[in-house]
């Protein structure tokens, strides 16, 4: 029996986080909130693991109203057969409530938990998938896929132990899958890799992007493309001036990369490491003020989906001295462009270094980098030189944008501690931090989500915590804000209005993973502040197919 793909099966998640919420395993409460330290660095295993754990518990803890009659089996057994049709359609929102109604008439049919755990895999709600193939377990142990579908959880949310000891169980009980021994073996290598990586560390590493001589790096009279030129030559004392972008090379680059063609390593580095430069003098929060005349436009997740980012261009206006952008973090991984999006995304910062604003996501993250494809496809396109220098840049990235003094847009969303203000994320030193590790202020920027009943609540996602509408009132009374703007999930419609118009989600990678039939948004604001939607959708693209540089255990 093949364990890569079947159509996958107590209450709904946000009912599930009720229940925990209610039950005070995070409290609502703020002055019970958890402290959150502003200093934190890196998470305990403990603090790691926490809302995956505090998740589990409650499903395992679930108790059947009665033993099901059966008239209430034949009925759950039809609605996972719909439900079995629907996740192979790819309407996984819908899946998940068909498997949850299947599981209130039979909870001890493992098949319906474990199914319900490859709808949530497939939203990402890697937290609640792993809770319910745990539950599957425990209803029937011989159950495979269950493992195999908890393994494939934790490697998503970066626990590869946990998920080796899974893969390890499959592979002792069915040898012969082929796949499954592939990603046991490859969980394996990173399991190894981590712990090889831990024994030799010794501390801070030295700059690899101040270590690189990008200016005198030689572009062969062969290269076709347009080049960076220098105001002058190469001076007396031997030293290369400082070269210039220019609008002209920024088109022939997208032309280059539209035709599958690629930019001289000379360029790649220099793009980068100019683009860093400016990141690295930017504060934690920036401030922006929107001008009279001038329009900023405020973007999501793009996740590689290079053409479609050329298409907001196109319908919405290229970046300019009068049409400035911020692009909300997750620019890489699992779009199989993720090198041409960054790319031009930081030369436009270089081109435009008081108009065009980035916000760190959560992919812009070394160890996301491994598994969703960004790591794989620079060293597959350019080097892994260029790679560690990209991380470099990811890591001194601004984490939010205030604008105006009335929207603070950042990746993630809020915190764990109402505490936590705008000064505090202004003072923050990103710099002490380069990744965002599993607990503190950067996780949980880069991390959190919103859920629609108060408080707070463990997250589906098995990283971070979610926060009510309470909470973003909060946050907003406290800090003058008219509202929040963030990104970090899909929306059908591109963007939703959530928390009684306090926050703001938009997402700006339409059809996601050409999978998810979803549109794409931006939020155009001007000098008076309205927030204006536009909404597109996707466009065709070459024939590669999203993650084709992910790694195994992904695919």
């Amino acid at each position: 029996m093949p364990l890569g793909e079947e159509s996958a099966s107590a209450s709904t998640f946000d009912q599930l986080a009720k229940d925990l919420d209610n039950a005070n395993i995070m409290t609502q409460n703020p002055t019970d909130a958890s402290e959150t330290s502003v200093s934190d660095d890196m998470a305990t295993d403990e603090e790691s693991i926490s809302s995956v754990e505090e998740l589990t518990a409650a499903v395992l803890e679930s108790q059947p109203r009665s033993p099901p009659s059966e008239a209430d089996k034949d009925k759950a057994a039809k609605i996972k057969d719909e439900a079995n049709k629907i996740l192979a359609k790819g309407n996984y929102s819908l899946a998940v409530e068909l498997y949850s109604q299947a599981i209130e008439l039979d909870p001890e049919k493992e098949v319906y938990w474990a199914n319900r755990a490859q709808a949530y895999i497939k939203e990402e709600a890697y937290g609640a998938a792993i809770a319910d193939a745990t539950k599957a377990i425990k209803v029937n142990p011989n159950y495979i896929k269950s493992y195999y579908r908890r393994a494939l959880a934790y490697t998503a949310i970066l626990r590869p132990k946990d998920a080796l000891k899974d893969f390890n169980t499959v592979v002792q009980r069915v040898p012969t899958d082929k796949s499954a021994r592939a990603k046991r073996d490859e969980c394996q290598k990173i399991v190894r890799r981590l712990a090889f990586e831990a024994a030799i560390e010794v501390g801070e590493e030295p700059s690899i992007a101040d270590s690189i001589d990008y200016e005198a790096m030689v572009v062969e009279d062969s290269y076709e493309g347009a080049r960076l030129e220098s105001m002058t030559q190469k001076t007396v004392n031997g030293k290369y001036p400082k070269l210039q972008i220019s609008l002209e090379f920024i088109q022939d680059m997208i032309e280059r990369f539209k035709k599958g063609q690629r930019l001289h390593r000379k360029y790649v580095l220099t793009i980068i490491i100019e683009a860093m430069k400016l990141f690295r003098i930017e504060p934690t929060m920036v401030d922006v003020h929107i001008e009279e005349g001038l329009t900023m436009s405020v973007c999501g997740d793009t996740h590689g989906q290079f053409f479609d980012l050329l298409e907001l261009f196109r319908f919405n206006g290229h970046p300019s001295e009068t049409h400035s952008y911020l692009f909300n973090g997750d620019f890489v991984d699992r779009g199989s462009w993720s090198t041409e999006t960054a790319l031009l995304l930081f030369a436009y910062k270089w081109l435009y270094p008081t108009r065009f604003f980035l916000n760190r996501g959560n992919h812009e993250a070394d160890e996301m980098n491994k598994v969703y494809g960004f790591e794989g496809e620079c060293k597959a396109k350019y080097s892994e030189k260029v790679f560690k220098v990209f991380s470099e840049s990811f890591s001194s990235m601004p984490l939010a944008t205030l604008i105006g003094k009335n929207y603070f847009v950042l990746h993630g969303g809020l915190f764990s501690d109402d505490k936590i203000t705008l000064e505090d994320v202004r003072k923050f030193d990103r710099f002490r931090q380069k990744q965002p590790g599993q607990s503190g202020l950067m996780m949980e920027m880069l991390w959190t989500d919103p859920q629609p009943q108060p408080g707070r609540g463990p997250s589906k996602r098995g990283v971070g915590l979610q926060f009510g509408p309470d909470v973003t009132k909060r946050f907003c009374e406290k800090n003058g804000l008219m509202a929040v703007i963030r990104s970090h999930e899909v929306r059908m419609e591109g963007y939703e209005i959530e928390h009684g118009g306090r926050l703001i989600t938009v997402f700006s990678a339409p059809n996601y993973c050409d999978s998810q039939g979803n549109k794409g948004a931006v939020i155009n604001i001007k000098s008076d502040y309205e927030l204006n939607f536009q909404t597109y959708d996707a466009v065709p693209h070459p024939d590669i197919r999203p993650m084709a540089y992910a790694s195994n255990l992904m695919m």
